[in-house]
């Protein structure tokens, strides 16, 4: 739990810097029910532009799969500043939940934002994903494994497919079976061993990591027509090492996806100044959300 406190405490020194700097107008709508967890909400704030493209993307909100509305950020620098309309998801928290039970509520928040597109304006066919850490990992979860919900389901959001169209995320493990190097285990051991609380009873053995491992790690679901992929790595990253996005960005290239690594040269696990890379994302977006070739400028 203590583990958990510092990553709430990070991520909100994150994404407090500078965000008041921005006179973007726009209006938030906090605690949007998406769907109940064993009685419990869960809930999304809606920020959306004065100008509003017609365009959504999900906003992870975790941070070593912790999660908490008290750290939404305060704004989205050049996301709503290009008209990007922002819904900030807040899922099921370890310790009370693990891995395997957070990424159906992240699914299910693409299903509700989906259903729900005309009535936040945007683009039912096209929908982003961002985050950073746990939220990174969330993000390419949604871009590797989203896909058709139950046409036979009682609840009409369920009916509604989860896939993303594109992904654009901040340092995100993406294997951990092979966690900083082959054969590195990262299955709440090693260098995440104070995270084993998000993996569950299941990483006790041997037997139980390598089939969790496999099951929560993005790399072994990317296939051919994903969503393309954006990540932003520090190379000075020891919690999660750079290894992560290179292996994860050769293995979509070798599928044929578009898939890029952004290196952050001397930067760790976030940094102060990171609101100042969002623009990198809006242009990500801007090119394979919108088909807005980037400026040569």
């Amino acid at each position: 739990m203590k583990t958990a406190r510092y990553f709430l405490a990070l991520l909100v020194l994150l994404i407090s810097v500078g965000v008041t700097q921005a006179e973007t107008k726009f209006k938030r709508k906090q605690d949007v029910i998406y769907g109940r967890k064993f009685g419990t909400a869960l809930t999304m704030d809606v920020f959306t532009p004065e100008k509003p493209n017609g365009y959504g993307i999900i906003w992870v909100v975790s941070g070593g799969w912790f999660s908490a509305h008290e750290a939404i950020p305060a704004n989205f620098p050049h996301l709503l500043d290009r008209g990007y309309t922002v819904f900030a998801v807040v899922h099921g928290s370890q310790p009370k939940f693990t891995i395997t039970e957070i990424v159906p509520d992240m699914m299910r928040s693409v299903r509700f934002i989906r259903h729900n597109a005309k009535k936040y304006g945007i683009n039912p066919d096209k929908i982003g994903v961002s985050g950073g850490s746990a939220g990174g990992h969330l993000s390419l979860t949604l871009g590797t494994q989203g896909g058709p919900g139950d046409a036979n389901a009682k609840d009409p959001v369920d009916r509604e497919s989860s896939a993303v169209q594109c992904v654009a995320c901040f340092f995100p493990p993406t294997d951990f079976l092979n966690y900083g190097s082959a054969g590195g285990d990262g299955v709440g051991f090693g260098i995440l061993k104070g995270f084993k609380a998000a993996f569950g009873p299941e990483s006790d053995t041997a037997e139980g990591r390598a089939k969790l491992g496999r099951a929560i790690s993005p790399i072994y679901f990317v296939h051919s027509n994903q969503a393309p992929v954006l990540i932003i790595h520090g190379d000075a990253d020891t919690l999660v090492p750079m290894q992560q996005a290179q292996t994860f960005v050769e293995k979509c290239k070798q599928t044929g996806d578009i898939a890029k690594l952004s290196v952050r040269p001397g930067k760790g696990h976030g940094w102060p100044d990171w609101q100042g890379d969002m623009k990198e994302f809006a242009d990500w977006y801007d090119e394979h959300l919108r088909g807005i070739k980037p400026s040569t400028e």
